[in-house]
């Protein structure tokens, strides 16, 4: 019975021979089309060149002009064991970044040496991207023996330098093998020429590898890719790369700290009921409640959670012209979550020769790095070496894939010399000595559906009533504490961190803080929840956008329509309103004094002295 397919590499410097054994490979386990092989003649012919096996797997004509491989390539064929698809990788520098994206699906791959050359810097640099991306399975096809009249002592010396290089990777070659591929040499059948080898042919090899194997005794780890909501369900798709899952089982979603129980598994193409599922699988999922999540969130079960890290070191290895350098900002793609990472310090630029580092500031094209980056957002993430699936990560600028990365170690320099000291006034002492709970009143929605005016209007009610109070607006902090901060999306996110975090001090404080601020983005207010805990409150103040435009009390919708104003929310940017606030007040159709009461209402509900309950009952999770 055959296998399941198997997803190969093959990689080596551009005159290696690499095309000649695809095709070579395609030809002698009977993969060709019909005609394939004559076309290919008569294309030489024409040319008024040798007949090459190169020819046969170019897909592109643009290909066969420049005679070099520019694309990654995929293709199919089959053995008596299982079928294969080739991921073709181009060799030329120039495209390694295609190589990058080849390797990174594969579960093994060749290395294409010449015996002649032996391991040049690109077979080496080739090498180390296989480590880097996480391909285990390694087998080296030391090819144009011929050239070397099939010389036993030019074949032992260049298979000891590739495994002593590989070896200090911490990767063992599976089979090191000497060929011909332009001559089919130990490609199907053994070579006569050859008769001192005693190990597999390529395809002996290829069909002894085994397809990636991720347990499904591993932590849990389930990358949400979206959202669907075919009816009136929500089914949370995404494929599980360790671990496995259950119907029952709670679900834990990083970075917001929101959980949930799986209701029902949904998979694609199967008609009775699914109960579990593990690594490899793609599945959706519907939960017993509503919750935020989205693509790029990370399920997890709550004993074996992922870490939350603002900073992190990754060894690297760089695409481009233009140098990686310190305090530049790129897109960090890991899983399906994207995060914008800020350059804090280059630790060491490796020499890809002999794994040798020296400091430096900057890392150049080919070149391998340690690197340690900072985010403003809470990435989800593990240690390659322990999950790779969400240890391995890509950066990313603009739209361009400019870097590949391991994580190897995952810190916070600040918080290692940080040490939280306990308060000796518990939350229940200053409930008992207020007369009421601390929280965070959060406040969202348009800009002129009127939540400075309930805000204050809050804040005055519950001061006259001698409530500890006071009102954290959004205009307010931008003139204080985030004056340096400008409007870019990640200046928006960091706003809206930054009056979190003091709110939270308020609410510690035992005070109610009501915080006033459009927050137009579900994930910045859902991480504003999960730095208040508990004692966050969502309070969408809403209007449609023909009446906020209308009251206009600060001439900012006049100024965005005029142009005057870029990515103003509303207009040129989006409003993402709750799906279940704590609270919603129709400020359409409310009066002032209406939406006012309605407020009050719940703050004395949920904060006031009827709330205070036991010292247990009050101890938040924050």
């Amino acid at each position: 019975m055959p296998h399941s397919q198997l997803r190969i590499v093959i990689v080596g410097h551009v005159d290696h021979g690499k095309s000649t054994l695809i095709g070579r490979l395609l030809n002698d386990t009977g993969s060709l089309p019909d005609g394939k092989v004559e076309q290919v003649r008569e294309m030489s012919r024409k040319r008024g060149m040798p007949f090459e096996w190169a020819f046969v797997m170019d897909a592109l004509q643009a290909e066969r002009d420049q005679g070099i491989t520019i694309d990654t390539t995929q293709i199919h064929f089959k053995t008596k064991q299982r079928p294969y698809v080739i991921i073709d990788a181009p060799g030329h520098t120039e495209f390694l970044k295609n190589m990058v994206t080849g390797a990174s699906q594969a579960d093994a791959a060749l290395l294409v040496i010449d015996a002649d050359e032996g391991a040049l810097e690109q077979s080496r640099r080739h090498a180390f991207l296989l480590h880097l991306l996480g391909v285990r399975q390694v087998a080296v096809v030391v090819n144009k023996m011929d050239k070397v009249e099939f010389s036993s002592h030019r074949y032992e010396a260049v298979a000891q330098e590739i495994k002593d290089y590989l070896a200090e990777l911490g990767l063992q070659p599976k089979a090191v093998i000497p060929v011909s591929a332009r001559n089919g040499d130990n490609i199907v059948s053994r070579s006569e020429q050859a008769e001192w080898y005693l190990g597999p042919t390529v395809i002996e090899q290829l069909d002894a590898f085994r397809p990636q194997q991720t347990s499904p005794d591993q932590p849990l780890r389930l990358p949400l890719q979206d959202v669907y909501k075919p009816d009136d369900r929500r089914i949370l798709a995404g494929r599980i790369e360790s671990g496995r899952l259950r119907v029952g089982d709670t679900l834990h979603f990083s970075p917001t700290g929101a959980s949930a129980k799986v209701v029902s598994i949904e998979a694609w193409n199967h008609p009775e009921t699914v109960l579990s599922a593990q690594a490899g699988q793609s599945i959706g999922i519907t939960l017993d409640k509503r919750i935020f999540a989205e693509r790029g969130h990370l399920a997890h079960h709550q004993s074996d959670a992922p870490t939350l890290a603002h900073r992190l070191s990754v060894r690297l290895f760089w695409l481009v012209s233009d140098p990686l350098v310190v305090g530049k900002t790129y897109t960090l793609k890991i899983a399906t979550a994207e995060h914008r990472v800020t350059v804090e310090q280059v630790t060491a630029v490796i020499n890809v020769e002999d794994l040798s580092s020296t400091p430096g500031k900057a890392v150049r094209r080919n070149e391998v790095a340690e690197v340690v980056l900072r985010s403003r957002s809470p990435i989800a993430l593990d240690l390659a070496s322990e999950l790779p699936r969400t240890g391995r990560g890509a950066l990313i600028d603009g739209n361009d894939v400019v870097g590949g990365c391991l994580v190897v170690e995952i810190e916070d320099a600040a918080a290692a010399n940080i040490t939280e000291v306990s308060h000796t006034v518990s939350l229940e002492e200053r409930a008992q000595a207020n007369g009421h709970k601390g929280g965070v009143i959060w406040l969202t929605g348009l800009s002129g559906a009127g939540k400075s005016t309930l805000a204050m209007a809050l804040e005055r009610a519950l001061f006259d009533r001698g409530w500890q109070t006071f009102v954290l607006d959004g205009d307010n902090v931008r003139n204080g504490l985030n004056a340096g901060l400008g409007f870019s999306s990640d200046d928006r996110a960091e706003n809206i961190r930054r009056v979190a975090e003091t709110a939270k001090l308020f609410a510690d404080a035992g005070m109610v803080v009501i915080a006033s601020l459009i927050s137009p983005l579900k994930a910045d207010r859902a991480r504003a929840r999960v730095i208040g805990g508990e004692r966050f409150h969502e309070v969408h103040v809403a209007a449609n956008l023909a009446t906020c435009e209308e009251r206009d009390p600060k001439g900012l919708y006049k100024k965005a329509r005029a142009g005057e104003i870029a990515e103003f929310t509303g207009i040129s940017a989006p409003y993402e309103a709750p799906d279940q606030p704590e609270l919603l007040i129709d400020t359409d159709a409310l009066s002032r004094s209406e939406a006012l009461a309605q407020l009050l209402d719940y703050v004395d509900e949920t904060l006031g002295k009827n709330s205070l309950k036991s010292e247990k009952e009050l101890t938040y999770v924050i």
